[in-house]
């Protein structure tokens, strides 16, 4: 984790007694979303005086910010959990944020006795109050509140990249989604203002951030609350002429939101990334429907044409979940054969996850896990393809790359570039981090490309 100056939103909260030299470890699960509540959670200790530990062991706050998306990521929080049973017994306390957090309320402490503190996203502003608490001799707290008049903005961020910040411009969502926990975890849909969001994005650009990522569960659904009511689109441009600001991305799309007005956006200002994230999530109509997504096959890929249509020549990712309920063999292959039509430049896909207090749990027709199994493995298959024949196709090309990571190992740089695909190179400089470079793409795989320094670099 880098070290990089705390940003300050507003007057932080003064607890009565500082942590006097005390530290703590934040593990995180789950989407974007999740990483930059864990810097949030992050600014407002080290404001009261923590420090960040290395290891979990070293740490007296342990926390586990959580993703329930899928059954696996929530199992997965519990066995983690099970580490720390005498946690107590060396002073350390054990606390569980996010999405499982709100999912499982104070059911946690009866499934894990050990755990003094249970806080969703929702409250995370509370968090010095329920901090004060526990410093005060409490066993247990929790904040597990879904105010809806708030963004789950924090007084203080601790941002975890030199170069690169997430911004939250839209929380939760309405789409009720029937195989989704979101709108029971994160609440309603509330949009931040755009004036509050330039405002951040402005501090970022001054404190030498160059790239920006604009969050949302359903990031295009945001309306701008007060004036002057920008649409999606007008604020995608206005955060791109904020001085200093060189990349910006946005995550993740609603196909019901989703205009042409966004791509005209894209093509109007090549600060705006080549890439849209588009969750398709299944390509049968009638799984659609039963899915209650709000589109059809035919509707999405009208948007896929849109995309496609762009002077500019934008990447297309998105989510796909095998195996839903009712989910048959021509249903399945539906979905392969949109793959097919769409060329997708990388997916997320997964097998169906029964969530508790989601109306597709309580179908009769589920899918059997073994043949949700061999359909994943089939998808993947030729996706993998797919990605390998498009990579291939950026080999010869020169491309800017901003320069994320260094792999000492393989002696090479990793970066991406603005259509977000991961570039591995080679170069004799020996600094590049956070800066843009043009790279020769020599070799591609599936996942990656290869290339080599061309030697001009630009800081960002």
């Amino acid at each position: 984790m880098v070290d990089v100056p705390l940003e300050r939103l507003t007057q932080p909260h003064r607890p009565a007694e500082p942590a006097n030299g005390r530290t703590f470890y934040i593990e995180t699960f789950g989407c974007q979303m999740n990483v930059h509540d864990s810097e949030k959670v992050a600014g407002l200790l080290m404001a009261r005086g923590y420090r960040p530990a290395v290891r979990p062991e070293e740490a007296d706050l342990i926390f586990y910010n959580t993703c329930s998306i899928r059954e696996k990521a929530a199992q997965k929080v519990f066995a983690h959990l099970g580490r720390w049973k005498t946690a107590g017994e060396r002073g350390q306390r054990v606390g569980v944020l996010g999405c499982v957090a709100q999912q499982q309320g104070e059911r946690i402490f009866e499934r894990a006795p050990w755990v003094s503190l249970v806080c969703g996203s929702a409250s995370y502003s509370r968090l010095p109050e329920l901090l004060d608490r526990l410093e005060a001799g409490e066993d247990r707290v929790a904040g597990l509140h879904l105010e809806t008049d708030q963004t789950f903005e924090t007084e203080l961020t601790r941002r975890q990249h030199p170069f690169r910040a997430y911004v939250t411009i839209i929380e939760g969502c309405d789409k009720r989604c029937t195989f989704c926990v979101v709108p029971f975890t994160r609440g309603p849909e509330r949009s931040r203002s755009s004036r509050a969001v330039l405002e951040e994005v402005r501090r970022l650009a001054d404190a030498g951030y160059s790239e920006v990522q604009l969050l949302g569960q359903t990031v295009d659904s945001w309306r701008d609350p007060g004036p002057p009511y920008l649409s999606f689109a007008d604020l995608l441009l206005e955060v791109a002429c904020v001085p200093g600001i060189r990349r910006v991305r946005f995550t993740t799309s609603h196909p019901r939101d989703f205009g042409a007005d966004i791509v005209a956006a894209i093509d109007a200002d090549d600060r705006l990334c080549e890439h849209v994230h588009l969750p398709v999530q299944a390509g049968s109509t009638r799984v659609l429907e039963r899915m209650r997504r709000g589109y059809s096959r035919e509707e999405y890929l009208e948007k896929i044409r849109l995309i496609r249509s762009a002077r500019r020549p934008i990447s297309i990712s998105t989510d796909i979940i095998v195996g839903f309920p009712g989910e048959t063999e021509e249903d399945f292959a539906d979905t392969l054969s949109l793959i097919e039509a769409v060329q997708f430049d990388g997916i997320f896909a997964f097998k169906y996850s029964p969530r508790p207090g989601t109306p597709a749990a309580d179908w009769p027709d589920q899918v059997p896990e073994e043949e949700k199994s061999r359909r994943l493995a089939a998808l993947l298959e030729r996706q993998n393809q797919i990605q390998t024949a498009r990579n291939r196709a950026w080999i010869g090309r020169t491309v800017e790359v901003l320069v994320e990571s260094r792999h000492e190992q393989r002696n090479q740089w990793i970066g991406r570039t603005s259509g977000n695909r991961v570039v591995n190179f080679t170069s004799p400089e020996p600094s590049l981090l956070g800066k843009y470079v043009q790279v020769l793409i020599t070799q591609a795989g599936p996942h990656s490309l290869v290339g080599l320094h061309q030697g001009r670099t630009e800081v960002g």
